[in-house]
C-alpha cells in the first residue's frame, strides 16, 4: 500500500483517475496498525477500481489540517479531486466494503 505525503498528495490523490481511499494514520495508533492488513487486502481486491493510500498525520500536518482530521484512523474517499466520504475508526473489511459501495 502506497504512502502519500503533503508534498505528493495533490498528484497522488487529488489528481488520481480512480477513486482514492486515504487512511489518515499514525505509528502510535493501535487501531491504525490493526487496519494495515485490512487495507492491503482491500487494495489487492479492488485494484483497478480503487486506489488505497496512507498518510502519516505526524509527518504531514498540512494535509491533516486541511481536511480537519482529528481522530485516527480517519478514512476519506476522494473522487475527482474532492472528498466524497469520511469515516472514523477501525472496522472489519466487510463493513468497510459496504460503506464504500456507494462511492466505488
Amino acid at each position: 500500500m502506497a504512502e502519500v505525503t503533503d508534498a505528493d498528495f495533490e498528484t497522488e490523490v487529488i489528481g488520481a483517475e480512480l477513486p482514492v481511499l486515504v487512511e489518515f494514520t499514525a505509528d502510535w495508533c493501535p487501531p491504525c496498525r490493526q487496519m494495515g492488513p485490512v487495507l492491503s487486502a482491500l487494495a489487492a481486491e479492488e485494484d483497478g477500481r480503487l486506489k488505497v493510500v496512507q498518510l502519516d498525520v505526524d509527518t504531514n500536518p498540512a494535509t491533516t489540517n486541511a481536511y480537519k482530521v482529528l481522530s485516527m484512523p480517519t478514512f476519506m474517499v476522494f473522487r475527482g479531486g474532492e472528498p466524497v466520504k469520511a469515516m472514523v475508526g477501525a472496522r472489519p473489511k466487510r463493513r468497510l466494503l459496504e460503506e464504500l459501495s456507494d462511492v466505488l
